[in-house]
């Protein structure tokens, strides 16, 4: 996650936001800066669980129609972006690794933060802030099919510089906020164009959508709107795919305000405060008031840095990556007590039952693991 100075003392290359094909051809190519890679960004280096992995089991839901839930604590399998690990992998509710994407190579693919399911379940979005790049995974090939932005390279136009967040969306396009650009793109693969651009690079002020202050989320909702959170003032935003801002509040009571989602019902908002403490917050953005928090200062329940939240489909209850702390969590709704985690607190490893810095997420829907994870 970045920290904005205004807060804290493909390698292939896409084509810019131009409306005519001749314009693109005389654009000449941006000169991006190299990124001085530390042992950090690095992390455990390519690692695998060791796991033998079962078959999978075909696709048979849909996002709008899961298959059946497992029910409490976890009500579906959970795909993790284990970022210091270099690697996807997929945990059952009863924490059997069901799926892995070790890293290929350190180089084009390193430090997964973020990873959805395509409208399909068959692909993947990820993002790597300190790698500069996006990519696109054939989940039943464990395969790079598409990358944009250039590897330990950073830029603006056709350039990235620190993409945050990850999502295919239903026809087909690619949605990422590239933070230090202030800005959020969507961009499509087939053509490798960036086909809409919000923000403008440099220019780092709440005025959405020509002007976005550090945005780190952008997220569709079922309609096709967009939540884009941008951790200065800690804005939350919903746009349309057109570009008309139907509402903009801040979040109530978050310092840093990290990937917005909208509840299950469409109607409330969560979203994390990537702080220590860190706490997670659902508000209702017709009133701008919360409506529900966790907020623990210390001891076993408290966050330290949580990236993401989700509510949980079925069940209702709370899904926090919990980043410092190696480990994601579920926290009942009602009683705000830990009934799930995945991760050994502060612990880092690569083995069954450990992560390494988990900063993302996304529920699988679409297959149904319970006859084959034995």
């Amino acid at each position: 996650m970045f920290k904005p100075p205004a807060l804290f003392n493909t390698i292939g290359l896409a084509a810019c936001l131009v409306l005519l094909p001749a314009q693109a051809k005389d654009k000449p190519k941006e000169i991006g800066v190299a990124v001085t890679v530390t042992p950090e960004m690095t992390g455990a280096g390519i690692v695998s669980s060791g796991v033998v992995l079962p078959p999978i089991p075909p696709v048979t839901g849909t996002r709008r129609n899961p298959v059946p839930s497992w029910g409490k604590p976890l009500p579906y399998p959970i795909l993790i972006a284990d970022r210091r690990n270099n690697r996807l992998i997929e945990v059952t509710p009863d924490k059997r690794i069901v799926w892995e994407f070790p890293s290929p190579n350190l180089k084009l693919y390193r430090g997964n933060e973020d990873v959805n399911f395509s409208h399909d379940g068959k692909q993947l979005a990820v993002s790597e802030e300190d790698n500069y790049d996006i990519h696109i995974i054939d989940y039943e090939q464990r395969a790079i099919t598409w990358t944009f932005g250039t590897p330990d390279t950073r830029g603006k136009g056709d350039l990235l510089n620190y993409p945050d967040d990850s999502h295919l969306l239903e026809d087909g396009q690619f949605l990422t906020a590239d933070i230090r650009n202030c800005r959020v793109l969507i961009i499509d693969p087939k053509t490798n164009r960036i086909t809409t651009e919000w923000g403008q690079p440099g220019k780092c002020n709440h005025n959405p959508p020509q002007q976005l202050a550090y945005p780190n989320g952008a997220t569709p909702t079922d309609n096709g709107d967009i939540l884009v959170s941008e951790i200065a003032g800690s804005w939350i935003t919903r746009i349309t795919r057109a570009g008309e801002v139907l509402w903009s509040k801040r979040a109530p009571g978050v310092r840093y305000p990290s990937d917005a989602f909208p509840t299950v019902d469409g109607k409330q908002v969560i979203v994390a405060d990537f702080s220590k403490p860190g706490r997670v917050v659902i508000f209702d953005p017709a009133t701008g008031k919360k409506t529900w928090e966790y907020f623990v200062k210390e001891g076993e329940g408290a966050l330290d840095h949580p990236s993401l939240a989700r509510e949980l489909p079925d069940t209702g209850d709370i899904v926090v990556a919990d980043d410092l702390q190696d480990r994601v969590v579920v926290i009942d709704r009602k009683t705000k007590a830990i009934i799930w985690q995945y991760g050994v607190k502060s612990v880092k490893g690569y083995k069954p039952g450990y992560l390494n810095y988990p900063d993302g997420f996304d529920l699988d829907l679409y297959r149904d693991w319970r006859g084959v994870a034995k």
